[in-house]
């Protein structure tokens, strides 16, 4: 077993932050604490890294209780949004620092470091202080110094927060090819959704310090348990309407259409919310929306639509040359699923 989360509650004096968490995460897994800030995901890692008073509750790691057990002796190490590297020492002694005020012998530090350094790409750079490096590098210095402890459960706390858009891509890769390489448990909090789809084996959705959901990316992203889940996973989000129950159908009246769908629907004439992702509709001639702005990334265009009552939509084009903003448009639902979910609280309607 890797991480096992009971009943987890986390107050501040009278204010609970965490809400009685229960979360399985197995042995060589990757896991991704996703959700909006303030929703308790960096706190949940700090309460298993120990940096973080545990208020009810147990946590076992690797089938050992660890609920209120210092830090150091949790087998885990943390990975920071900050660097947090000593300037005045070389990545090698950087990465070692920590072997070293633990005593170990220098060829065990040297061998660590090596085997760090080869699986990191930094053998290049061992003799350099950092501020010779990128952020990038400086990164996986940081990284390293958590290899070289021989951990049973990395933990990264938005890593890639200050890193420009081109290094955070590149660091995902990294880090991907990180776990499959050393196989060990990873936990990784982040906000972003797009990190999240693409690094984690399983997706931890959070929200007011609740788990909203848990499973694989696509499964989170093909069949979600509710409207908040549908919204948060996905780039560009899901479109959310106004829509009407009937028989077999949903009628949404921004569109002018009646979708068939295959769910359980409450009474004809109940109101619901339908969702739509952006790359199941379909531009279409006429006047049903307003046509305010193309986004054309190569491949792929976003258009960004109107209705009638200001409510915005995303569509998703392979070609979108022949279109032009600020025109009419009409809108089809030829392919793809058709979600609804309660207009009261958002949950699914299967």
């Amino acid at each position: 077993m890797g991480v096992t989360l009971r009943e987890v509650i986390k107050k501040y004096g009278d204010v609970q932050v965490i809400h009685g968490i229960d979360l399985d995460i197995n042995e060589g897994e990757f896991a991704v604490f996703v959700g909006p800030s303030g929703c308790g995901k960096s706190t949940l890692l700090r309460m298993i890294a120990g940096l973080e008073e545990t208020t009810d509750g147990h946590i076992n790691i690797s089938d050992r209780e660890v609920t209120h057990l210092e830090p150091s002796d949790r087998g885990v190490a943390m990975v920071f949004q900050t660097y947090a590297l000593y300037p005045h020492m070389t990545v090698e002694q950087n990465m070692g620092f920590g072997l070293k005020m633990n005593g170990a012998p220098k060829s065990e530090i040297d061998q660590k470091v090596a085997g760090a350094s080869d699986i990191l790409k930094l053998g290049p750079y061992l003799k350099r202080k950092p501020a010779a490096l990128s952020g990038g590098q400086r990164q996986r210095v940081a990284i390293g110094r958590s290899i070289v402890r021989d951990p049973k459960v990395f933990l990264f706390d938005e890593p890639l927060s200050n890193l420009d858009a081109e290094l955070r891509v590149e660091m995902r890769v990294e880090i991907s090819r990180l776990h499959n390489e050393i196989g060990a448990t990873m936990i990784y909090v982040t906000h972003d959704q797009v990190e999240a789809m693409t690094l984690a084996d399983k997706i931890v959705v959070l929200r007011d310090g609740r788990i909203e959901q848990v499973g694989a990316p696509l499964n989170l992203y093909d069949d979600p348990d509710n409207q908040f889940v549908a919204g948060f996973i996905g780039s560009p989000a899901m479109n959310f309407l106004e829509g009407i129950a009937r028989s077999g159908a949903v009628e949404v009246p921004d569109l002018k259409l009646t979708l068939p769908v295959q769910a359980n629907l409450p009474a004809d004439g109940t109101p619901v919310i339908v969702g739509l992702r952006p790359e199941h509709l379909e531009i279409i001639d006429g006047d049903t929306l307003h046509l305010d702005l193309i986004e054309h990334l190569g491949g792929t265009s976003f258009m960004h639509l109107d209705t009638a009552n200001g409510t915005r939509l995303i569509a998703e084009a392979r070609s979108a040359r022949d279109r032009q903003r600020d025109t009419k448009v009409g809108l089809s639902v030829p392919s793809g699923p058709v979600y609804v979910f309660e207009k009261e609280g958002g949950k699914r309607i299967r």
